[in-house]
């Protein structure tokens, strides 16, 4: 049985979701801000190359690349 991909659509470009985290996971206490540099190592750790953030997570993912193509005739 094949698995679904999650893909996310943003303005003109469409990611792939590799990992979802609450915002909450980066911070050290409830209620302050999460720290951004956890948030770089994380994304490095996943080998994410963008991070969406929602109100509540952060979205760790690929981003799709447009195919290249070449007319034939």
């Amino acid at each position: 049985m094949a698995t679904l991909t999650p893909i996310y659509k943003h303005g003109d470009a469409a990611y792939i979701i590799l990992r979802k985290k609450p915002i909450s996971y980066f911070s050290a206490k409830l209620g302050e801000q999460p720290d951004m540099d956890y948030v770089k190592m994380f994304m490095e750790w996943v080998n994410a190359d963008h991070v969406l953030r929602s109100d509540t997570h952060f979205l760790f993912c690929e981003t799709v690349q447009d195919a290249e193509y070449e007319m034939i005739e």
